[in-house]
C-alpha cells in the first residue's frame, strides 16, 4: 500500500514540476512578446487593420530640345471604391450608374468585389469635373473621388512613333514612353487610415498621407521645327505619290542627335486603340529592312578610297553592263555611260563602275568595311523595335553576290543604319551612336539632373578620305543624279537610291520599288544628314526624281531654321533639261514700271500699290532664285524711295 502511495506522490510531483515549467515558459514568452516585440506586433496589427488608397505620381513631361512640351499629363478625376465600407451595395451601384451613365450591373460587380479597394474601371476613370463634383457632394460611403491624370499629346500625330503612348494607368506601352517609363513614372503616393476586420473605417482614426513623387521631365534631341518640316514634306509625298509608306530621318552627323524622325501612315498616341496595330507597332525608320539600292554605294566608295584602290580622276568605260560568272549585271542607263572618270561613275551612279570598285576591294575587305560601318547589327538607338538587317555570310558570297552587294542589292538594311553609316562617311570617319534622349530635368526646379554623353564607337575612315567622299557626293547633287536635292546657297551632298522590292516568294516584284535619297549639308562642315525613302510611289519610280527634292526641301528649311550661314563657294549646278537654272534678281528699285515692262525682262512681275515707280521689291535685289520666279513690286512715288 505504501509502495503505491509513494508511486502516486512521485507522479504528482513530476506533473507539478511540468506544470510549473510550462507556466514559467508561458510567462516568459508572454513577457517577451509584450516587452521585446510589443512595438513590432502593434505595427503589424495596425498594418492589418489599415486601408491604403494609392495616388499615382504625376508623369514627367517630354520636351523637345528647346523645352517645348510635346507630351504631358492633364489632371482628371477617377472613382476609387472601398467595397467593405459600402453596406448598401445595390443602392450605391444605382447612384453611381445614374451619375456616370454606366451599366448598373457592371458597377455592382465592382462594388461587390472581395477586395480592400477597387478602381471603378471604364465609366469611373478619367471622368468629367462636373460628374466628379456631383459624386463628391453625395458623400457615398466607400466611394472616393481621387485625382488621376491622362497623357496629352498637343501636336497630334507629330513624332507619334517616336513618342509612343501610355495605357489606362499611365504606364508606358510603346516608344519613348516605354523605354523611359521608370524615370517618367515617378513614385506613387498613398493615404492610409485604420479599419476593423470588416474593412470598415474606425471612428476618429488618423489618416496618414504620403505625397507622390513626380517623374522626371525628359528633354529630347528632337527639334520640333525640323520635325514639323519633315511631317509637312511626308504628308505632301503621301498625297502626291500615294505610296504604301514614306519615312524620314534627320540627324546631326557629329554626335548622333536625332533632330527629326517620322513615317506615314501615322496615328494619334492618345487614340492608338482606334488604329491598326500594324501602324503603331512598326516604327519604320528603325524597324523596316530592305535592299538599300544605290545609297549603299557610298560605303563601297568610302572603302575603296580609304584602301587607295581608286583615283577619282582615272578612266572607266561603261558599256551598259558587266559580266560576272556568266551573269549580266546591267547599268540603270540603257547603253551605259560610255567613257567616264570614276568621279563621274559616282555622279552617274553607274553600277558597272561600282562592281569594279568591289572587285578591287575583294570579298573580305568589302565585308569588313560593311561590318565596320555598322550593318548587320543594331545601332543602339534608344527606341524599341530596332531590327538588325541581313547580310551575306562570307562562305555564301560568290562573285555575283559580291558584285551586287557593291551597288546595294542583295543585302537588307534599316534606314537608321544607313543614316549612321553615311554620317560616319562624311563626319571624318566617326561611328556615333544615334540617340533621342538629351537630358533629364527636375520638374520643379528645371535643373538638369543627367545629360546624355555622345558616344563614338570607332573610327572607320580617315578625315582625308571623308573629305573626298563629301566632295564626290556634293558633285552628285550639282552635276549627277541628285540634282533635284540642290539647295541654292547651301553645299548639299547626297546619293540617290532605287531598289526593287523582294516579294514573298523571294523574287523581285515588278514595277514596285523603294526610292530613296540621303543628303547632308553643308558639304564642307555637315550639320545635318537627312534620309527619305518612299515605298512604291505611283508613277515615276526613281530616287532622284521622287525622294531627292523632298530631302532638298527638308535640308534647306532646316538649315535656315538652325541659323546655319550660306556658303558662297558652292559648286555651280549643271544645267540640264530636267533642272531649272538659278539666277540673281535684278535691282528694280527706283525704276519706272513702264520702262521695266518695255524692256527685255524675263521675270514675271506682280505689282502692289499705286504709282509708277518701284519703291521696294521681293525678293530683294541680288537674291538667287530659280529662273522664272516672279518678283513682287511695290509701287509709289519717287519721294517714297528710302523712307
Amino acid at each position: 500500500m505504501r509502495a503505491i502511495q509513494s508511486i502516486v506522490k512521485k507522479r504528482l510531483f513530476v506533473v507539478l514540476i511540468i506544470a510549473v515549467l510550462v507556466m514559467f515558459t508561458l510567462i516568459g514568452r508572454l513577457s517577451y512578446v509584450q516587452l521585446a516585440q510589443g512595438e513590432w506586433w502593434a505595427q503589424k496589427a495596425e498594418e492589418l487593420g489599415s486601408r491604403d488608397a494609392d495616388f499615382l505620381a504625376k508623369r514627367g513631361m517630354i520636351l523637345d530640345r528647346d523645352g517645348k512640351k510635346i507630351a504631358y499629363n492633364i489632371s482628371t478625376p477617377s472613382v476609387l471604391l472601398f467595397p467593405a465600407m459600402i453596406k448598401d451595395k445595390a443602392g450605391t451601384a444605382k447612384k453611381l450608374a445614374e451619375v456616370l451613365g454606366g451599366d448598373e450591373k457592371k458597377i455592382l460587380e465592382f462594388v461587390s468585389k472581395k477586395e480592400s479597394k477597387v478602381w471603378l474601371k471604364g465609366v469611373g476613370q478619367k471622368i468629367p469635373e462636373g460628374k466628379a463634383k456631383i459624386l463628391q457632394g453625395m458623400q457615398l460611403p466607400g466611394v472616393l473621388i481621387t485625382e488621376d491624370s491622362k497623357r496629352y499629346y498637343p501636336y497630334g500625330t507629330m513624332a507619334a512613333h517616336m513618342l509612343g503612348f501610355t495605357g489606362g494607368d499611365n504606364q508606358g506601352l510603346a516608344g519613348l514612353e516605354l523605354i523611359y517609363d521608370k524615370q517618367l513614372s515617378g513614385q506613387k503616393g498613398y493615404i492610409s487610415f485604420a479599419s476593423n476586420a470588416k474593412g470598415e473605417r474606425m471612428p476618429d482614426s488618423k489618416e496618414e498621407f504620403i505625397a507622390p513623387k513626380p517623374g522626371k521631365d525628359l528633354r529630347l534631341t528632337l527639334d520640333l521645327d525640323v520635325q514639323s518640316i519633315i511631317e509637312r514634306e511626308l504628308d505632301q509625298a503621301m498625297a502626291q505619290y500615294k505610296p504604301e509608306s514614306v519615312l524620314a530621318i534627320a540627324m546631326d552627323p557629329n554626335n548622333g542627335e536625332i533632330l527629326g524622325m517620322s513615317s506615314k501612315p501615322s496615328f494619334r498616341p492618345d487614340e492608338y486603340q482606334t488604329t491598326d496595330s500594324l501602324i503603331y507597332n512598326r516604327n519604320l525608320p528603325i524597324w523596316k529592312t530592305y535592299e538599300p539600292g544605290s545609297t549603299f554605294k557610298i560605303i563601297t566608295l568610302a572603302a575603296a578610297l580609304e584602301e587607295k584602290k581608286v583615283n577619282l580622276t582615272e578612266s572607266f568605260h561603261d558599256p551598259g553592263y558587266v559580266m560576272v560568272s556568266g551573269a549580266r549585271l546591267r547599268c540603270w542607263k540603257k547603253g551605259g555611260h560610255g567613257h567616264e572618270s570614276f568621279l563621274e561613275v559616282v555622279e552617274n551612279s553607274c553600277n558597272p563602275g561600282f562592281v569594279e570598285l568591289g572587285n578591287r576591294l575583294g570579298k573580305n575587305k568589302l565585308l569588313d568595311y560593311i561590318n565596320r560601318f555598322g550593318f548587320g547589327k543594331k545601332t543602339g538607338i534608344d527606341l524599341n523595335g530596332e531590327a538588325k538587317g541581313i547580310l551575306f555570310k562570307p562562305e555564301r558570297m560568290g562573285p555575283v553576290e559580291q558584285a551586287t552587294t557593291a551597288f546595294g542589292q542583295g543585302v537588307s538594311v534599316t534606314p537608321i543604319q544607313q543614316v549612321r553609316a553615311v554620317s560616319a562617311a562624311v563626319n571624318g570617319g566617326k561611328m556615333v551612336v544615334p540617340h533621342v534622349m538629351r537630358e533629364w530635368v527636375d520638374p520643379d526646379s528645371g535643373k538638369v539632373l543627367e545629360a546624355y554623353q555622345p558616344k563614338v564607337e570607332s573610327t572607320v575612315i580617315s578625315e582625308a578620305t571623308s573629305k573626298m567622299v563629301r566632295e564626290s557626293l556634293e558633285s552628285v547633287v550639282a552635276k549627277g543624279t541628285g540634282r533635284k536635292a540642290f539647295v541654292d546657297g547651301y553645299r548639299v551632298g547626297g546619293k540617290t537610291g532605287t531598289a526593287q522590292k523582294v516579294g514573298p516568294n523571294g523574287g523581285y516584284l515588278p514595277n514596285n520599288h523603294i526610292v530613296s535619297f540621303i543628303g547632308f549639308a553643308p558639304a564642307d562642315d555637315p550639320k545635318i544628314v537627312v534620309y527619305v525613302a518612299v515605298d512604291n510611289p505611283q508613277g515615276i519610280q526613281f530616287g532622284g526624281v521622287v525622294a531627292a527634292p523632298i530631302v532638298g526641301n527638308i535640308i534647306g528649311d532646316s538649315l535656315r531654321h538652325m541659323g546655319v550661314p550660306k556658303r558662297k563657294n558652292q559648286i555651280p549646278p549643271e544645267d540640264t533639261p530636267l533642272t531649272t537654272p538659278i539666277v540673281e534678281t535684278p535691282d528694280l528699285i527706283g525704276q519706272e514700271l513702264d520702262k521695266i515692262r518695255n524692256s527685255l525682262f524675263d521675270f514675271p512681275l506682280k505689282t502692289v500699290g499705286k504709282g509708277n515707280v518701284v519703291i521696294d521689291q521681293i525678293p530683294a535685289p541680288g537674291e538667287r532664285v530659280k529662273k522664272g520666279s516672279s518678283i513682287q513690286l511695290y509701287l509709289g512715288d519717287k519721294t517714297e524711295i528710302g523712307d
